[in-house]
């Protein structure tokens, strides 16, 4: 034997506005739970299912000192869906003006765009344009490394890292001298960790390159130049 289907929540709608329909009275929601499952809703659901037609203005509901009333009259109902068969109408009507606006944009941009031997050559002329376009575009992105704001950028780069070296540069003299002055008897073995360290007689500050472009490196060679 095959389990009962239970009901949709549109089917529940339609037994919850069954109930207001049949008394047109006011219910509380404990009066609607009790009646809700001699239409086949279980009480459980009821609360959500009424509200459901609330928020749809298929049902009122109203609070009256401390009770909430719900009810709906079928003349309710048919007010509701006269004023969504309204508004549907109205958004129909604007759909089709809309449509018409666009078929007359479409049939206005098609003039002057009708096939014809000048049409043919202005368009291969354009692609011919596009192609010369796009190689000259490939060929300047090969100079890109001698372009004066890559330089530029490179040179500033360089300068920032300079200064951060040097800068780390003087931290390590710094803290050398800090601990030659506080710890004389460990001369020694500062002298060992440095030396592990790569902190070497060597150790100085950084001197700042130029920056060359390859550009220039390139005529150099061409040049002779070492």
């Amino acid at each position: 034997m095959s389990k009962k289907r239970g009901l949709s929540l549109e089917e529940k709608r339609e037994k919850i506005l069954q109930i207001f329909y049949d008394s047109q009275d006011f219910f509380l929601l404990k009066e609607l739970e009790k009646s809700g499952p001699k239409k086949g809703v279980i009480s459980q659901s009821v609360k959500d299912v009424v509200q459901s037609l609330v928020d749809d203005d298929l049902a009122s509901k109203d609070k009256i000192g401390t009770s909430v009333y719900f009810w709906s009259l079928p003349s309710c109902a048919g007010n509701q869906l006269r004023t969504v068969h309204r508004k549907l109408n109205s958004d129909l009507q604007s759909s089709k003006k809309r449509h018409a606006e666009l078929v007359d944009q479409c049939e206005a941009l098609k003039k002057g765009r009708e096939e014809s031997d000048e049409r043919e050559e202005a368009l291969a002329e354009l692609k011919t344009i596009e192609m010369k376009y796009n190689e000259l575009k490939e060929e300047m992105e090969k100079y890109a490394d001698n372009d004066p704001a890559a330089v530029q950028a490179m040179k500033e780069a360089i300068e920032v890292a300079h200064a951060a070296a040097n800068r780390w540069t003087d931290n390590v003299f710094t803290l050398r001298q800090w601990c030659s002055n506080n710890f004389p008897q460990a001369k020694e073995q500062l002298e060992n960790m440095y030396q592990e360290a790569g902190i070497t007689d060597e150790f100085d500050y950084l001197e700042p390159l130029p920056v060359i472009s390859i550009g220039a490196v390139t005529d150099q060679m061409l040049e002779g130049d070492p």
